[in-house]
């Protein structure tokens, strides 16, 4: 079971079995269920609705400092109607603005680009986005999402965690927590990132919580080594790595023999994770076995950091067992020039989206991948500041995300803001009910993935959620 190493010899029969009864024992119910080092197991809940789930896995595709909706899927003829002019008092009655002055009402902006139904649905789409647009009857665009969090740190955090505060486990966790992972020799849970930098993205974002430490997701950087320190020291061959691990192994297990604290079991985890990743993670990352046709679709190049290579490399992913990848793809904030920032950031994703749907697609894995893309809200649909400096403020109240593959409905349109794009209107969705359709569509019941934490049961939907089912097949 263990090296051969002296000093790993010493470890008596007793210390085995009492770590096993604590750590050893979850992971090998789960792999006896087939569902990795992390299941149902962990908390003694079978989450899992019976027969067998749409998706094994996600992908979210998060632009990070809030996209505009309406300038992107929801468009609004209304905007250009009454541009320029004040729009009622009824509509921003008690708003209150991230940036926006309220001593008078702001001025509606039209969008000043244009709209297209696409696809065999007829999902509008604006011309920012034609090739994702080319893909819209896979698509189920929801165009109702509100919450009330207007600053970009608690409003990323409600999408990733369902909580505004710091501290809970991200939805990557909690699959990795709730599902495991399909390869021991790769984290569940994945973070890429590219963009213009705006906003930082902080580790909470794809943090643990209170969950075992296991679980939080690994940011890849997008140039040099993916993940620092994972190379040996110079002159270190894998057996003497081997040796110092299981040495390492060993001390951890005396001493949690002697506290029995879970982070030191998950301790252990991880440096045989990692261990496993030295050989594995160059592999995933080195894109030279990856075609020119597939390369031109997603328009890569080998070494070049860009959103369309994270895309590429998201399906390399998945297609390798990880149960959760998210990509965040910043500099989306367009308080000023949003004409040519917008423009910018849609360009720099649009081919990459499109490539990875058709990806998944001709290879199988569309239909149990489900790939969410959006943001921590939308933006306003009256102009900050004026002239060609105009820009879109922060704004929860109605905003729009979609979703494709494993277990929703493609070509899909749901929901509504109202005439200016400013509150969800029509078949209205919260966070928590994103959430738990989600988790739906792989196989979770919402109500019983659940944690005790400090005397309280926590869950990603909290006390709240509901499965849409107009969403799902």
């Amino acid at each position: 079971m263990f090296s051969a190493n002296p000093l790993m010899r010493q470890i008596k029969r007793r210390t085995f079995l009492a770590g096993s009864a604590h750590f050893l024992g979850p992971l090998a119910l789960s792999a006896l269920a087939g569902t990795g080092t992390a299941s149902a197991a962990d908390h003694g809940t079978d989450a899992r609705k019976s027969g067998n789930p749409a998706a094994k896995r996600v992908i979210y595709l998060f632009m990070s400092g809030g996209p505009s909706h309406v300038d992107t899927f929801d468009h609004k003829p209304a905007l250009a109607k009454y541009d320029g002019q004040p729009i009622p008092p009824g509509v921003v009655e008690d708003v209150h603005f991230a940036m926006i002055p309220s001593n008078a009402p702001p001025l509606v902006k039209r969008s000043p680009y244009r709209f297209a139904r696409r696809g065999n649905a007829g999902t509008w789409v604006s011309d920012l986005l034609p090739k994702t647009g080319g893909m819209a009857d896979q698509l189920c665009v929801v165009n109702s999402l509100r919450s009330e969090i207007f600053n970009h740190d608690p409003a990323v955090s409600l999408l990733n965690t369902g909580d505004s505060r710091v501290g809970r486990p991200t939805m990557g966790a909690w699959l990795s927590y709730g599902l495991g992972t399909e390869n021991e020799n790769l984290p569940a849970y994945i973070v890429l990132t590219s963009g213009v930098k705006r906003q930082p993205l902080l580790n909470s974002y794809w943090s643990s919580g209170f969950l075992p430490s296991r679980h939080q997701g690994v940011l890849f950087r997008s140039s040099g080594a993916p993940v620092m320190f994972l190379q040996s020291p110079a002159g270190t061959d894998p057996p003497t790595r081997r040796a110092q691990i299981d040495l390492i192994k060993w001390l951890n297990g005396r001493r949690y023999e002697l506290v029995s604290d879970p982070e030191i079991a998950a301790r252990i985890e991880q440096y045989e994770l990692a261990f496993r990743m030295q050989s594995e993670v160059p592999s995933l990352v080195d894109l030279q076995g990856e075609t020119a046709e597939t390369l031109a679709l997603y328009g890569v190049e080998r070494n070049r950091p860009s959103f369309a290579r994270n895309c590429l490399l998201a399906r390399r992913m998945v297609e390798q067992g990880v149960r959760f990848v998210q990509l965040y793809d910043m500099g989306w904030d367009s308080h000023g020039s949003l004409q040519r920032d917008h423009a910018a950031q849609c360009q720099a994703i649009d081919r990459g989206v499109a490539a990875l749907l058709t990806d998944l697609g001709r290879r199988g894995l569309l239909e149990e991948t489900l790939v969410l893309w959006g943001g921590e809200f939308g933006r306003t649909p009256v102009a900050q500041g004026g002239g060609e400096k105009w820009g879109r403020d922060h704004h929860p109240h109605g905003f729009t995300m979609w979703m494709a593959g494993g277990g929703v409905r493609p070509g899909v349109t749901y929901g509504a803001t109202d005439d200016f794009g400013f509150h969800a209107a029509v078949d209205q969705l919260d966070v928590h009910d994103l959430h738990a359709t989600v988790l739906h569509c792989l196989g979770i019941d919402h109500r019983r993935l659940v944690f005790r934490y400090q005397g309280r049961d926590f869950r990603l939907t909290d006390v709240g959620g509901r499965v849409v089912q107009d969403l799902v097949l």
